[in-house]
């Protein structure tokens, strides 16, 4: 999988959102067709490489950050458009097949999606235990500032990705 290369950018600080100086992670069409089994094949490759804490569910319709903990997001079913950054961020579009690595800080909100969309999440080990924050405050950014970078990419394993973007 080390093959795969990501989409990369980094997302300014705003006003209620943080963000971070590290670049979100996006892989397109990781896993193929769109199956009910993909959930598990994400699951799966979470699992392999290192991240814990798998759910299954979607994404919160508001602005909402991590201050603890870096998130991956594989979109298992359906499709979705998501504001990452907050108000006045970067707005987009992600199916089924898609992973989003999220630094510590990134704002992230769901806009629409379709009605089977599931998104099944995972974290570095030792950060399954994630907060939700809505606002930007010296505390949470100081959480963000002390969360360590995770050993492997959530996708590639232990070569390229967040291995190389993050360092």
């Amino acid at each position: 999988m080390s093959a795969i290369t990501p989409q990369s950018f980094v997302l300014q600080p705003g006003d209620a959102m943080p963000n971070s100086p590290l670049p979100v992670l996006i892989y397109r069409g990781v896993l193929a067709e769109e199956t009910p089994s993909k959930a598990g094949g994400f699951d799966k490759l979470f699992e392999a490489n290192g991240w814990a804490g798998i759910w299954r569910d979607g994404i919160y319709d508001y602005d909402h950050y991590h201050s603890n903990a870096h998130e991956v997001l594989g979109v298992a079913m359906g499709s979705a458009r998501l504001r990452l950054g907050g108000q006045g961020g970067k707005e987009i579009d992600v199916r089924a097949g898609d992973a989003l690595v999220l630094p510590a800080g990134t704002g992230h909100c769901r806009l629409s999606k379709s009605e089977n969309f599931v998104v099944i999440g995972a974290y570095p080990p030792g950060q399954e235990r994630y907060d939700i924050c809505r606002n930007r405050d010296v505390e949470s950014e100081l959480r963000i500032a002390r969360t360590g970078l995770p050993a492997t990419d959530p996708v590639t394993g232990k070569a390229g990705g967040l291995l190389e973007l993050w360092r």
